[in-house]
């Protein structure tokens, strides 16, 4: 897709923003990108053929996430999230999740069932595979799960909000994560699509604080290597 388009020209550039923001914010959810990697205005619109203006919009946009980090006179970095942040992080997941796991039982549906059963059967058919893809594909199905059953709510701020703690966790997780199995547990999240299949409200929301406890569990200090910024974009 050619994304050379002109600063000046409103209609296009907005798209171009986008992108450029979409394909940065998957790089750095999948963990692609790790925390304190520095994202050049320069080079990330050299590979995506646009104005250094349209680089920095989607960068502002990254950072109103929380996903990414600007300095005056140094630019911009993937958020390196400190240990009080990640805390303050899953300190949220416990307060939004079992809420959203309550909303989403009343309003849940066979169809809605079959959705959370079918991604479950990806994220068993990728778990155990080998291999950078395999494992960035495995991540992604982890975080489906939870942004699904926020979709299942029926609370549109609810979802952006889960949207937003899904991805910093991926951040926390890049950072802290010390497990080499799925961070988001594959058993965990069947036993509270079950709870949710017999109508087990209480039971779902209690499963879902420890899964979340869980993924808190697996952190620790060490830092997980990045790469590079063209490899990840797959540019």
């Amino acid at each position: 897709m050619d994304t050379n388009v002109s600063a000046d020209n409103g209609e296009v550039a907005e798209p171009a923003t986008q992108q450029i923001r979409d394909s940065l914010r998957e790089a750095i959810v999948e963990r692609r990108l790790a925390p304190g990697t520095k994202l050049s205005e320069a080079d990330v619109g050299k590979l995506f053929k646009v104005s250094r203006t349209l680089v920095r919009g989607a960068l502002q946009a990254l950072a109103y996430e929380g996903l990414v980090r600007v300095e005056r006179n140094r630019g911009a970095f993937v958020a390196y999230p400190s240990p009080e942040e990640a805390r303050e992080i899953f300190q949220a997941r416990r307060q939004i999740e079992p809420g959203i796991v309550t909303a989403a039982a009343r309003r849940i549906t066979k169809a809605d069932l079959k959705r959370l059963r079918e991604l479950l059967a990806e994220e068993q058919r990728l778990t155990g595979q080998r291999g950078r893809d395999a494992r960035r594909a495995e991540i992604k199905a982890s975080g489906d799960f939870h942004l699904t059953l926020a979709g299942m709510a029926g609370n549109s701020i609810m979802e952006r909000f889960m949207d937003e703690l899904v991805a910093r966790s991926s951040l926390v997780i890049a950072l802290y994560g010390q497990s080499t199995v799925s961070s988001c547990g594959h058993r965990e999240h069947e036993e509270i699509a079950d709870a949710l299949e017999r109508g087990d409200v209480d039971t779902a929301c209690r499963l879902m604080i420890h899964h979340i406890d869980h993924i808190e569990a697996d952190l620790d200090l060490r830092l997980n290597k990045g790469i590079d910024l063209k490899e990840a974009l797959s540019i």
